[in-house]
């Protein structure tokens, strides 16, 4: 039976999943500094607290490749776009966290030597030994799979403890809870009640790759000021994703 980490307040290394549309925050398209400054200091207290951070951001809020691909541009090129859209995120919340004291890397998927590290797995732990934190930018390097695939993957190469998927809401519902009163909020659901039940959380390939190597994923509220280090001090509201 797995331990539960979160209650203990136990756990040494995480990665913290979070979409580009996180860093708008009131805007309809790009970065909003101020938001970007909110979540560094954010990521920075839990840094403070001795934990090893990973961090995937995804792209949406300068470029999606599904997007771009149903408006009739060829599929892999969105997607190559998509991704460099990352990197450009990954360089923003680096220069946020390192503004506040925290030493932080961008490894990329797609080599781009004058702008971050390419990705080298042992390099990349090392880094993360060494308390940085470490940002990984353009998604697996591949198109077709999205950025959640692209956090499981690379937890799971880093030997992560759990996946944190920061969204606007603070856990899983059975329904939108923004449209609808009565959602009713998940404290656990396994892999396969989220594939199921198509309750969204994550795409299909990165819940099946973390069931796959019993890695849960913690979803919570990333707009809840204080959130993500209450949780990995044991407390705070959240749904388990587990086996």
């Amino acid at each position: 039976m797995q331990r539960d980490l979160i209650s203990e307040g136990k756990y040494k290394r995480v990665l913290l999943k979070i979409s580009g549309e996180a860093l708008m925050g009131n805007q309809d398209f790009g970065l909003n500094p101020p938001t970007v400054e909110r979540i560094a200091g954010e990521i920075k207290t839990v840094h403070d607290l001795g934990v090893e951070i990973c961090l995937v951001i995804g792209g949406g809020n300068i470029f999606r490749g599904l997007q771009g691909s149903a408006q009739g541009m060829e599929r892999t090129t969105a997607d190559y776009m998509g991704m460099l859209a990352t990197v450009m995120n990954a360089l923003a919340m680096q220069s946020s966290l390192e503004g506040q004291g925290v030493h932080t890397r961008v490894v990329s998927a797609i080599p781009m030597d004058q702008v971050c590290e390419p990705y080298i797995r042992r390099r990349a732990v090392r880094h993360l030994e060494k308390k940085r934190v470490v940002i990984f930018a353009a998604g697996t390097g591949n198109p077709y799979f999205t950025t959640d695939t692209a956090a499981t993957l690379r937890a799971t190469e880093m030997a992560c403890e759990a996946i944190f998927k920061g969204t606007q809401v603070d856990g899983i519902y059975d329904k939108d809870p923004k449209k609808h009163v009565d959602a009713v909020r998940y404290a656990t659901v396994s892999y396969d009640e989220v594939l199921q039940k198509r309750l969204n959380v994550m795409d299909a390939s990165s819940i099946a790759l973390a069931r796959d190597n019993d890695l849960p994923i913690i979803v919570f509220s990333l707009d809840e000021p204080g959130g993500f280090r209450c949780i990995l001090s044991g407390e705070g509201t959240y749904t388990k994703v587990h086996g």
